[in-house]
């Protein structure tokens, strides 16, 4: 049905995703050992707890088959002697308890460090997100980024919490009995291990298919989160243009490849261990015949033969899990190159190693020839001078993609300009300290985001460190207080995400209010009012004499009646500064603005 659906639907193309990519690289363990950096921190207090036990059940498993074919058959039976049969068997029970406590021990140490790692590793990742440019976010979806630091991270769970241990016990287990063996019977230790090298070679040409296919598992689910992610932002869009059946259709496909990507990476995964079982069954084959051929010559004892046989039995187990772990390693590997894609990425925005601490500032901004573009293909900004004086309110008009909003990101700095530079106080931003900038910068956007959590709580992530009274009082002063008051829990009352609780005006009154305890020097608003009612915007007019009071602010609007009484106002259009002054002026002038006024006044009429 999936694929029916996949096929049927004529917009599946609509989204391009080429910002999540294949990261074509070749296995190299170097790779692999900088995934084992992160469980350094462990390695003198849970690592060696975990690796001591596992060395005690190792040596167990490997003392047994001696006990039982080279004593038991070899000595104790022929013998008849009970006495030392009872306390063979004794011993025995003695080492599998042993073993026991070994195993508990082990799996209690592994799954604790593996949590750990995991914890260390997703924190690290997204600690180092949250410092990465606008332009990275520019290019990638939020489900993209959402999968690298869930999924991706998740994958590497079994590879932490046993993978770690299990190789090492499998490569002492291994090496052991190799050596035992041709201790036992050099012929017959070399004749069952004639196909190993066959094994090696068939694993190698597999293993890069293998690992490219679970890569492909990784875009795919990505894809998918950024399907779900969009769809559910855009839910009431969807619903509003009644296309729930095409967008269920787009989905399935989605879903199609999704799932067709884990059943080929499955598919080829799972021919290891028949592969493995097959060279058991090889290798059993040639342990009866050359077995049988060097005892008949006397060469070796049946007791040996057994103690052999019991080993190899043991011989196959740890390479049939190896084989499993090459597996577990190739998704690893798929999943730590894109983990590290992002780690490695660098901010395009970076601070100086020796930047300047910006203290108290009064707010002079000054744009010096200021040139900047979004891509190679268009400016966005061409040679931009304009000074904003300290306390002094400035807006900017102009249509959609005249350059006001990308100024705003420049002030704040979310990207350097291409060309000249932007100076807050004297200081080039670039040679500031980048949390001491945006301290001092408050913004508020028209599409104004609430988190999860209380209407304190959203009041106060402007400053973390505010008391319950210093919140209450910016609502007071921007006019939140009044609706929050007859919310049922008041400043307690919880909200969902993007604060759907709460209308329009409501959401940007907490914006204010928060932007008005963040207590900023220069404060952009950016649309702020585009989406408030009329009556909504009076009370907005009068929290915003009182939130701009004394700062330098910026303001971007649509709307010209909440402008007019700018100090400057500065026309653009494509980039370029066609006119600026204050309202008076510029209407004295009849140029952009005047036209600009001329025409909402019609539209109002």
């Amino acid at each position: 049905m999936a694929t029916e659906a996949k096929k049927k639907s004529p917009h599946l193309k609509r989204f391009h995703y080429t910002q999540d990519v294949a990261v074509d690289k070749p296995f190299n363990w170097k790779q692999m050992v900088r995934l084992m950096t992160f469980v350094k921190p462990y390695a003198k207090t849970l690592l060696p707890i975990a690796v001591i036990a596992m060395l005690i059940s190792t040596a167990v498993r490997l003392i047994v088959p001696v006990l039982v074919g080279t004593y038991a058959i070899g000595s104790v039976i022929p013998s008849e002697d009970i006495n030392w049969l009872i306390q063979l068997i004794v011993g025995i029970i003695i080492l599998y308890i042993l073993s026991y406590i070994g195993n508990v021990v082990r799996i209690k140490y592994v799954n604790l460090l593996g949590q750990n790692v995991i914890y260390d590793l997703r924190k690290k990742l997204f600690a180092h997100v949250q410092r990465l440019s606008n332009r990275f976010f520019d290019k990638r979806s939020a489900g993209s980024i959402i999968v690298r630091i869930m999924n991706d991270i998740n994958s590497l769970q079994e590879i932490f919490t046993n993978g770690i241990i299990n190789l090492l016990m499998d490569v002492v287990m291994l090496v052991s009995i190799i050596g035992i063996l041709l201790y036992l019977s050099p012929p017959l230790a070399l004749a069952v291990m004639i196909i190993i090298p066959i094994m090696f070679y068939i694993s190698t040409k597999l293993r890069k298919n293998i690992r490219r296919s679970w890569q492909d598992v990784r875009i795919q689910q990505s894809r998918l989160n950024s399907h779900l992610n969009e769809s559910m932002q855009g839910i009431r869009i969807t619903q509003s243009f009644a296309q729930e059946t095409e967008n269920t259709e787009y989905f399935n496909g989605v879903n199609t490849d999704n799932y067709d990507s884990w059943k080929t990476a499955t598919r080829k995964s799972a021919m290891f261990r028949p592969f493995v079982e097959m060279s058991n069954a090889f290798g059993t084959a040639i342990l009866l015949g050359v077995g049988a051929l060097l005892i008949i010559n006397g060469t070796v004892t049946v007791a040996t033969f057994v103690t052999f046989a019991l080993f190899i039995g043991m011989f196959w187990e740890p390479i049939s899990r190896l084989g499993q772990m090459y597996n577990q390693l190739l998704m690893a590997m798929s999943a730590s190159e894109r983990i590290f894609e992002f780690l490695d990425e660098e901010p395009n925005v970076k601070e100086k190693e020796n930047a300047i601490e910006l203290k108290d500032i009064e707010g002079h901004i000054v744009f010096d020839q200021v040139e900047f573009a979004y891509d190679e293909k268009r400016k966005a900004l061409h040679e931009i001078s304009l000074e904003m004086k300290p306390g002094q309110s400035v807006a900017m008009v102009g249509h959609t993609g005249s350059g006001k909003t990308t100024i705003a990101n420049l002030i704040n700095r979310f990207y350097d300009p291409t060309k000249g530079s932007v100076k807050v106080d004297g200081y080039d931003l670039r040679d500031v300290r980048l949390d001491d900038l945006r301290q001092r910068i408050s913004v508020v956007l028209q599409d104004t985001f609430i988190f999860s959590g209380t209407i304190m709580e959203n009041i106060r992530f402007g400053r973390p460190d505010a008391s319950d009274e210093e919140v209450i009082e910016a609502a007071k002063v921007v006019g939140a207080d009044e609706f929050i008051q007859r919310l049922a829990e008041s400043y307690e009352t919880e909200v969902e995400e993007r604060g759907n609780i709460l209308s329009a005006g409501e959401r940007q009154l907490l914006s204010f209010a928060r932007a008005l305890l963040a207590n900023p020097r220069i404060i952009i608003l950016d649309e702020a009012t585009a989406s408030i009612d009329t009556e909504t915007e009076v009370k907005i007019q009068k929290a915003l004499k009182r939130l701009l009071k004394g700062r330098t602010s910026i303001i971007i609007a649509h709307r010209l009646s909440t402008i007019r009484d700018s100090d400057n106002i500065i026309v653009l259009e494509q980039g370029n500064i066609l006119e600026q002054g204050n309202h008076d002026e510029l209407m004295k002038q009849k140029g952009e603005y005047y036209e600009l006024v001329k025409s909402q006044f019609q539209e109002n009429a």
